[in-house]
């Protein structure tokens, strides 16, 4: 078991591996939280691929390499997601989804509600001004 050099030359190596016979390979991910080593190990029971690293750069690599090898696993093709047609009547590339937030719901400003659930209902303005809440003074 060999580790490979470079980073461009593992991530091909491993692409061949697995589009070579994806029925046999197998990828492991381990981390040493002591030592903060990332080994990545990617075998098919003849060729051993190992990538060893300390640099956290390379966790935004690693991260896309996993994505390509899981959607490939899973077998799905990774797809643009339209909304519905606009009065113009031509369909607009809507928000993509994260993998924090399966649902597509917006990162800022609270959630949209989701279908068959009512809208939120306003509130009527009260004279608080600011809905700031005082201090309770007493024992803690």
């Amino acid at each position: 078991m060999v580790y490979v050099p470079t980073w461009t030359k593992f991530e091909s190596a491993v692409i061949d591996l697995y589009n070579k016979s994806p029925r046999k390979a197998r990828y492991v991910v381990k981390f040493v939280p002591k030592t903060g080593q990332l080994v990545l190990k990617v075998t098919d029971d003849t060729t051993c691929l190992m990538y060893k690293t300390h640099s956290a750069i390379i966790l935004n690599r690693f991260e896309s390499l996993n994505l390509r090898l899981l959607s490939q696993m899973a077998n799905v093709k990774r797809r643009a997601v339209l909304s519905p047609p606009t009065q113009s009547g031509q369909a607009t590339p809507a928000t993509p989804m994260t993998e924090d937030d399966p649902m597509g719901s917006p990162k800022k400003g609270g959630s949209s509600p989701r279908k068959g659930s009512p809208a939120p209902q306003a509130q009527p303005a009260t004279g608080g001004g600011g809905g700031k809440k005082k201090k309770k003074k007493g024992k803690r």
